[in-house]
Parts: C-alpha cells; structure tokens; sequence
C-alpha cells in the first residue's frame, strides 16, 4: 500500500525557498525573481519541481544555488522529492536578446527585475498618485525602484516630486540618464518638454517616445519598474506591451460606477493580451474627517472597486481613503508615503507589501509574459 502524507502548500515551499539568499545582493531568490514555473506532485509522487531563472548565469552563485534549494527543502520536507532545472532568461545574441528563445526588442535593461503598469480606465482616478506612492513606498522597504511616467500629453510626476524644472543628463553612450528623488529613479517627458506648452503629437511620434523612453534610458539594476500609464486602452498600453515583457498590471479605480466600466475595460485589455492583472487598487474610498477618525463617509459609493475585482477575480489590493494630505503633499513634491506619522502612509506601505507578494506569486507559477505581437486585421 501506498503511504501518503499531507504536502506542503505552494506558500510553504517558497517561504522556504526565502532562506537561500545570493550572497553578492544580500537578496532572498523569491524576492530577485528566480523561481519561476514551480509545481507540487500529487502525495503519491511527493515530488516539487521549479525551475531557477538565473538573471546572470556567469555568477559564483550559479554553481551552488540549486544545491542550496535541495538542501533546505529537504530539512524542512524530507519526505518530498525535488526536481529542479537551471535557466537564464537572457540568452546574448549579437545585439539582440532572448527570451525563451524568441529575438525581442531591447526593453529597460536586463538589469529589471519586475515591470508593472499601472493603469486605469478613466482620468482623474489618482493614478499617479497611487503609483508615486506604490514607488516611494517600495524604496523605503529596500527595493531598487524605478518609475517612468509614459503619460506623454499630461506627464504628473515631475509635479508629484517636486523636480518641475529639473532636466535628465545624457550618458557618453547616449543613454537618458533618470533623475532620482526618494530612492527612486525617475524619467518623464515633463522633464524633457517645456511645462507650459502642449504635447501635440500625433500616434506615431507618441509610440517612438514611449520606446525610447523604455529603451534608451540608463535604469541600472531595479528590483521594480512602475510604469505610469495615461487613461485608457489606446496607443501607449498597447506600444507598452508590445515593447517589453510586462509582469503584471495593477488597476487604479474609485468606487463610482463610471469609473468601474472602464476599469472593468482596462482589465479586459490586459486579459486580452496575456498581461496579468496583479490587482485592484481603489482609491478616494471613503472620507475620514480629522476630527471624526472612528467615521467614514463613502462619498462615491462603497466597495465598487473590490466587487468589481471579486467579480472578475482579481485580487484586490486595498483602499486608499480620500485624505487632504495626500492631495496637499503631491502638490508639494512630497508623496505623502514619505510621512510614516500619516495614516495614509501606513495604508500605501500596505498595499505597496501586498503588490509585492502578489508579483512574487505570479512570478513563481505562471509562465513569464512574451512581448505581444499584435496583429491589426
């Protein structure tokens, strides 16, 4: 007869897979992104396979780091066997790379861990907001953050960081080299075009922008790339996704029905182009007065943001309240994640700690996204 025993869950087996740690980065394998593909056998067959997708295969580390993985998962679960294959995602071919063995265009930087847009149906949601915080907040959790604004007509962040009349510095090679501001790197065309005069470009020029934009710029090493998306289903997502392998999207949205349709759209976009949506974040929640801090009003109706993640499954990632503070610091230059006495702070470090697991989940057990080719009919 068979003996059989209780498996270990998928959560188990990576919250072990965080103790073996790459000795040059002093960073965890889950956190960098190298345990990709992972499966649990069935009792009978006790057996969990993964494999490692090594960012740089030439390093010291990569000789010993599938040993490690076989010796901590067999202390902690020694009746299951491990099966567990080395690969690099970036195969160098001339001046071209590969991702699974497919040519694709040069994105960011193979030193970008994890891409992220966030995205939104509508304006006015405080999608910039939302992703000014999510970045600073991850920078003072220790990642390496970067964050392009590719809103071309109605660039937010140089506002948001209180760099309006700063200009990037080009490299000897002719990269863009990102200003940096709160342990974040940061590149918008705000930075590149007089504040006081419109965008007006047509499709094209708009699409060759954002690519160099994702293309031309020095990013270094980052753990995150948040990507700040304009409104809507147009041009830019889809140069965005056909540009770079997108991990995931997070969605921004308020409570008001209005603004769900087209949440519910821009979701449906990314479904349609094999993009991951990461989660839901709803903002302008509920009001809090100051001196009321036990109330909440829900002045655009309550909830809609999270049924409507419920509804299409997709996780939701958290509340954001409406506070004057968050207004009043973006106005300032100062995202107000960088005040941890506010309690709106606490909330986007919150959220910000939720994205991340979602990201290292999602990286762990489903495929990695291609760059799309879309096909007009």
């Amino acid at each position: 007869m068979t003996q059989t025993f209780d498996m270990p869950t998928l959560q188990q087996i990576l919250a072990t897979l965080r103790q073996v740690v790459e000795p040059s980065s002093g960073r965890d394998i889950v956190r960098l992104g190298w345990i990709r593909d992972l499966k649990l056998g069935s009792a009978e067959s006790a057996e969990v396979s993964f494999t490692l997708l090594l960012s740089d295969p030439t390093i010291e580390f990569a000789g010993s780091v599938k040993r490690e993985c076989q010796g901590v998962l067999q202390k902690n679960f020694p009746q299951i066997k491990t099966r567990i294959e080395q690969d690099s995602p970036m195969i160098g071919l001339g001046d071209d790379f590969r991702i699974d063995g497919k040519v694709a265009e040069r994105g960011p930087g193979e030193g970008v861990t994890n891409i992220i847009a966030i995205a939104s149906g509508k304006g006015g949601v405080g999608k910039s907001t939302v992703a000014s915080n999510l970045a600073v907040a991850l920078a003072a959790d220790g990642y390496k953050v970067g964050l392009a604004d590719v809103d071309i007509y109605g660039p937010s962040i140089p506002t948001m960081f209180g760099l309006e009349t700063a200009k990037p510095r080009v490299s000897p090679e002719r990269k863009i080299i990102p200003l940096e501001k709160f342990g974040v790197k940061l590149l918008s065309m705000g930075f590149l075009v007089d504040p006081d005069k419109a965008v007006i470009w047509r499709g094209p020029m708009v699409t060759s922008a954002v690519k160099q934009f994702l293309s031309d710029t020095e990013w270094g090493n980052l753990d995150y790339l948040l990507l700040d998306l304009p409104p809507g289903t147009g041009d830019i997502q889809l140069t965005i996704v056909q540009t770079v392998p997108l991990n995931g999207a997070v969605i921004v949205s308020t409570p008001q029905r209005v603004a769900l349709a087209d949440a519910r759209k821009g979701v449906g976009m990314f479904d349609q182009v094999s993009v991951p949506v990461l989660g839901v974040i709803e903002n302008m929640a509920y009001f809090t007065p100051p001196e009321l801090p036990d109330k909440k009003y829900y002045l655009f109706g309550k909830g809609g943001a999270k049924a409507l993640a419920e509804d299409l499954n997709v996780h939701f990632l958290g509340e954001i309240p409406l506070e004057e503070v968050i207004r009043t610091n973006a106005d300032e230059g100062t995202p107000v994640v960088t005040d941890f006495s506010q309690n709106a702070s606490k909330i986007f470090i919150s959220v910000a700690r939720d994205l991340v697991s979602q990201v290292e989940w999602r990286n762990a057990v489903r495929p990695a996204t291609q760059v799309v080719d879309i096909v007009r009919g």
